[in-house]
């Protein structure tokens, strides 16, 4: 077992990594900025920081094992840096203590060859008008996270989702060097590959891309949910 450090544990996706983990066996120190937002848990610490700042990500993590890192930002107008500016502070905080163990989300965007095999609308449609122009800053900032995290001598791993929508269990799921083929993935599955790379370490300093194979989502829903209520 080992404690680990899970910065947005109170996201969407960090709530499933954190609550595995825990069921695991694990430690888990929660970096968050609102710590009232968690409820307390046996083997939970929390520890208020944000994930920006070098010297509170440091004192956050000190005394842990791994990080990971489910910090994410809505699509929207502007510049956004909430991924290279906490990828910079977490590495360098991570090579100050010497731990060296980290996995960090992106996206499968991130990959510029990816296209999931028999999506047209996704490839044609969806894909050009939303992934690569209206949340065109954050899958940008996600590329200069994923540079940041390749230039240390970390042992890392890049997590590629691809659309994600929310499961209440773990399903069938499969995992692929750089990214996999297929257009969503649940999040109860992308914590479980997360704490499963954890233990296997099958991709060291490179990307890992998971997407669900046993269900699919409703897509207007997915929308309504992730692009709509979300907000």
């Amino acid at each position: 077992m080992m404690r680990i450090a899970v910065f947005g544990a109170n996201g969407p996706t960090g709530r499933h990594l954190t609550g595995q983990a825990l069921a695991a066996g694990h430690e888990v120190v929660a970096v968050t900025r609102r710590p009232g937002s968690l409820p307390a848990r046996p083997g939970l610490t929390v520890a208020v920081a944000d994930a920006t700042n070098p010297a509170a990500v440091g004192a956050a993590i000190e005394g842990t094992d791994a990080v990971l890192s489910a910090l994410g930002t809505r699509p929207g107008g502007g510049t956004v840096t909430t991924y290279s500016a906490s990828a910079a502070a977490i590495t360098s905080a991570m090579a100050r203590h010497g731990i060296r163990r980290l996995l960090a989300i992106t996206s499968s965007v991130a990959d510029p060859d990816w296209r999931p095999t028999g999506a047209h609308f996704f490839n044609h449609v969806f894909d050009p008008l939303v992934n690569r122009r209206l949340a065109r800053p954050v899958h940008e900032d996600m590329r200069r996270m994923e540079a940041a995290v390749r230039g240390t001598d970390l042992d890392w791993t890049l997590v590629r989702p691809s659309g994600l929508f929310e499961h209440p269990v773990v399903t069938d799921y499969r995992t692929a060097e750089h990214s996999a083929d297929g257009v969503f993935t649940a999040r109860t599955d992308l914590a479980a590959s997360m704490l499963r790379e954890l233990g296997e370490r099958r991709y060291v300093r490179t990307a890992m891309g998971v997407i669900t194979t046993a269900v699919k989502p409703n897509v207007a829903k997915l929308v309504w949910n992730e692009g709509v209520k979300r907000k």
